[in-house]
């Protein structure tokens, strides 16, 4: 069974979002970075978008009549300003050092309005919890935590001097929201994926704990920082709180989330308020 019809696959998921979107994307230019294999590459080749694959190690990519580029995020990716419809990272962010200087590089290349789609692991379901508690472990019981020897997945010095790093940079649903809002995104759509029998297994019982939790922190936060809007608190927290009590967040495989270029990188800056005082002002 290939992969993308194999539902304990991501890839299974992000072909049925394809495909069930088609005509959103038909002879729009879409980004695939990583593009690893290419089979999203294939994919948005046969309902009529125009991929771009770009990729650390384009020797993996397989498909033919196809090209894929080589690019490090770290660098950037090799397009102009505002040139792209789309742009999907699948189980790439979680290998990125620098997230937010990745999610800045995915607006920059992105025109306004323009779709970002991220996959990765789940950090934010229970079972992922669990074993940050016990192990700080990615799976405990079955992975060690991240070590030097386990967390480089390839390195051909003869081919680039740039290094893939493994589950380094594992990061939750809360943190990526944050990350993309300070990158210019925000959330469209958290589309499910696979549930975990783990997650399902421990939801019963530590659900209530986590509702009353993020409910009495909700609430504590909205009675602080009278100097801000609180419209826009409540709105922000409120979303977060929903967020951290989602139950398919919670008991999900991988987050799968699209998101939508909001502003310029540029902008950002000017929509936010620091909760320091201004240099010069007493």
């Amino acid at each position: 069974m290939k992969y993308e019809d194999d539902h304990r696959s991501i890839k299974y998921f992000v072909k049925r979002f394809f495909l069930l979107n088609g005509e959103r994307f038909r002879d729009r230019k879409v980004v695939d970075f990583p593009a690893g294999n290419g089979i999203t590459s294939r994919i948005l080749s046969e309902i009529g978008a125009k991929p771009l694959a770009f990729d650390l190690f384009p020797e993996y990519f397989k498909v033919p009549g196809m090209t894929c580029t080589r690019a490090n995020i770290s660098t950037g990716i090799p397009l102009p300003d505002s040139f792209s419809d789309a742009l999907i990272c699948q189980e790439g962010l979680e290998h990125f050092s620098d997230q937010l200087s990745a999610l800045r590089e995915f607006n920059r290349v992105l025109k306004p309005a323009g779709t970002l789609i991220i996959t990765t692991p789940n950090y934010s379901n229970l079972r992922a919890k669990l074993s940050y508690l016990l192990s700080e472990s990615e799976r405990f019981n079955s992975l060690m935590p991240p070590n030097e020897i386990d967390s480089i997945w390839m390195s051909d010095q003869d081919i680039t001097p740039d290094i893939y790093y493994g589950h380094l940079f594992l990061t939750g649903i809360l943190k990526l929201r944050v990350l993309a809002r300070l990158a210019g995104f925000k959330i469209k759509k958290i589309h499910p994926t696979r549930m975990k029998s783990t997650s399902m297994l421990l939801f019963p019982f530590l659900y209530p704990f986590i509702v009353c939790s993020n409910g009495i922190a909700y609430r504590n936060n909205i009675r602080k920082g009278k100097d801000q809007d609180i419209l826009l608190r409540k709105q922000t927290y409120r979303e977060i709180f929903n967020i951290a009590v989602n139950p398919r967040i919670l008991v999900d495989s991988h987050l799968m989330v699209e998101f939508e270029k909001e502003t310029e990188v540029s902008g950002v800056a000017k929509r936010l308020k620091g909760l320091h005082r201004v240099f010069g002002t007493t």
